[in-house]
């Protein structure tokens, strides 16, 4: 068979994603071509793939994303190359979104690479033939079956001409305090003392919060203007229990003001909100995340055999993601009462014109969504030992705020 002919074959079965064929597949391939793609066709069919992917509304780190969950975590390095391929010959760090250039950066996807990506990659990863065609066979799959999503970034079809990057940096206040978060939570996460994590939280997210109402206070004064900057930013989140993380994400995001948009398939969540109020609720998330995780460890140790149900985790999962919302809604309340009554302001005006501003984005970029409440049947015990746990996570606001 031709290679245009059996090329065309990996294709048209690539969407079926089951094991058992892609291994089969997989091992044809290997017999007619072991050394996997030295003329570059596949490389050619696989970022034809993935253009049309990009013009489906998907971004660089949806991809990874999908490639991950959908095919194999093999397939990452693949696809990373793949992308950064796609990157050169478009030329995305001269015609690219600025946010789409920065996920080209995370993803380390801005050097030269190699044209033959698919070649280049196998000897790379010095995988057996077999093993290479199976990863490629999924990620065919993967890139194939993507559906349409709300495109929050122009694709490529779309960027203009080659011009010189002027970077929307953020202003230089809420950059500082970012980086401040970061690094305080990046501490909270490494460290080995329970105590220490949670103080280190507990200032990352005062900060979070007194920045959020100093920037409502300097909207409120004679130098505001209405040019607020209302960002969007896609979270991922993996398996298990991709619907009850949602819920903490959600829990969060509620609390800041900040709306929340999911691909309840996909594990894909879009944020909209103010820019400094976006970041720091993924950087939170983030945290408690890791948080939440050790919880549940701890809980499993202690309840024995009944914790070791998947409706155990998933209502821990969601009873601490409840609480969580609960202790965060109410320590915002707090903190921006303080925050009036010390600056002898009423703050609710110029924090309702912000939502206003997330409200009216959110309905241009997603004009089709609705809201959803989940109905799934939840274990007491997880649900309980959840919010359990939430009671002693570390939301980051003063203790006083919290009682």
């Amino acid at each position: 068979m031709a290679n245009d002919a059996w090329l065309s074959e990996l294709l048209r079965h690539g969407a079926m994603t089951d094991g058992g064929v892609a291994q089969e597949l997989a091992a044809t391939f290997a017999t007619r071509d072991p050394s996997v793609d030295a003329q570059g066709t596949v490389t050619q069919a696989l970022l034809t793939a993935l253009e049309e992917t990009w013009e489906r509304g998907w971004q660089p780190a949806d991809v990874v994303h999908v490639a991950r969950r959908e095919a194999t975590a093999g397939s990452v390095p693949l696809v990373v190359a793949l992308i950064a391929e796609h990157a050169r010959r478009s030329d995305a760090v001269h015609r690219a979104p600025d946010a789409w250039v920065e996920q080209l950066s995370e993803l380390d996807a801005l050097g030269p690479g190699d044209p033959a990506v698919v070649h280049a990659w196998h000897r790379a990863g010095r995988l057996a033939p077999a093993e290479a065609w199976r990863i490629v066979i999924r990620l065919a799959g993967a890139l194939q079956a993507t559906l349409s999503i709300d495109a929050l970034l122009p694709p490529p079809s779309r960027w203009g001409p080659r011009h010189s990057r002027r970077a929307e940096n953020p202003a230089p206040s809420d950059d500082r305090v970012l980086r401040r978060i970061r690094g305080l939570l990046a501490k909270a996460e490494s460290t080995e003392f329970p105590d220490e994590a949670e103080s280190l939280t507990a200032k990352a997210q005062e900060l979070m919060t007194r920045h959020a109402i100093d920037a409502a206070l300097l909207e409120a004064g004679p130098s505001s203007t209405d040019g607020r900057l209302v960002d969007t930013r896609r979270v991922h989140v993996s398996d298990p229990y991709v619907r009850a993380k949602m819920q903490l994400l959600a829990a969060v995001a509620e609390a800041n003001d900040v709306r929340v948009v999911w691909y309840s398939t996909l594990g894909i969540a879009n944020l909209v909100g103010v820019r400094a109020d976006v970041a720091a609720v993924e950087l939170l998330f983030t945290s408690l995340l890791l948080q939440v995780a050790h919880a549940l460890s701890a809980a499993e140790r202690l309840t024995g055999d009944r914790s070791a149900s998947r409706s155990f985790r998933r209502s821990f999962l969601l009873g601490y993601a409840h609480r969580i919302g609960e202790r965060l809604r109410t320590a915002r309340q707090s903190a921006t009462a303080e925050a009036a009554a010390e600056h002898d302001i009423d703050l609710l005006p110029v924090l309702r014109s912000r939502q206003v501003a997330v409200e009216e984005r959110v309905a241009e970029l997603f004009p089709r969504v609705r809201a959803t409440r989940s109905r799934a049947s939840v274990d007491a015990d997880g649900w309980y030992a959840g919010r359990d746990a939430a009671e002693r996570a570390d939301v980051g606001f003063r203790r006083s705020s919290l009682r």
